[in-house]
């Protein structure tokens, strides 16, 4: 850090179990990527390129590229693996993973129906090949699945091979977890919660009112998804209370 501040929140060390920012890269350019690692390289963990971005991306290995040299893994969206499956091309979807030299993949069905123990499958073979994070939750606003869902869910996913899953929100916040209006859905979470440890789970949550919400209930070193990459920084500056939101959050008020 650039000089000594008390009273801030312990963050746990890259590479770390928890604590993790995952920045979501819905398509930037070689050069605006070289900007983003110069900057926020030591608060990401990890990177998402969105959705089915990296089929129409120029110089996509330019770009893997500089990634690596961070050391900061990188995967494919969820809905680029569903684009796969409803096209029955799984196999294809593997080879893809290893043309690029991905360590890492998402297996979701926010988009396509997929009867749940095939979905355990996939999991199951692509934890033999990378380390598999599975999404949990639909992009339809209007499906809602119950708590005790979400953690069956959850919990089958994690004993099939997953790393860890992740709590759909989309790229606006407004699905899953969440409200159409963004608002969290506070009973969901804590139920989750009860059965499934805080660790194992990435939230999506890419505004600003969702992370102050994580980080308020689970502190600094709450795993956070979807951030956008302009947004990094200020996300760490509120893990550490450096904004008005979280302020007073991490202070000893007998001091």
């Amino acid at each position: 850090m650039n000089y000594d501040l008390g009273q801030i929140p312990e963050r746990t060390q890259k590479p770390r179990d928890y604590g993790f920012t995952m920045a979501m890269d819905k398509g930037l350019s070689v050069r605006e990527t070289e900007d983003f690692l110069s900057m926020c390289s030591g608060y990401v963990d990890i990177v998402k390129l969105g959705w089915g971005t990296s089929y129409v991306t120029p110089n996509l290995e330019g770009k893997l590229r500089l990634y690596k040299e961070a050391n900061i893994p990188v995967y494919f969206g969820g809905t680029l693996f569903e684009a796969f499956i409803v096209r029955k091309q799984f196999d294809e979807y593997r080879r893809v993973l290893d043309k690029f030299d991905m360590s890492f993949a998402e297996v979701s069905d926010g988009s396509i129906d997929l009867p749940h123990e095939e979905k355990l499958e996939y999991i199951r073979k692509l934890s033999g090949q990378v380390t598999v994070l599975s999404e949990v939750g639909s992009k339809d606003v209007d499906i809602i699945i119950p708590p005790y869902k979400w953690i069956n869910l959850m919990q089958a996913e994690l004993d099939a091979g997953a790393w860890k899953v992740i709590g759909e929100a989309r790229e606006g916040g407004n699905v899953g977890l969440f409200r159409s209006s963004g608002e969290v859905r506070s009973g969901l979470v804590e139920e989750i919660l009860t059965k499934i440890p805080f660790e194992k789970i990435i939230w999506e949550a890419p505004q600003k009112s969702q992370q102050v919400w994580f980080i308020k209930l689970l502190g600094a070193n709450v795993n956070l998804g979807n951030i956008a990459p302009n947004e990094i920084i200020p996300l760490e500056t509120i893990r550490l209370g450096l904004r008005g939101d979280t302020f007073s959050e991490f202070l000893d008020k007998t001091k």
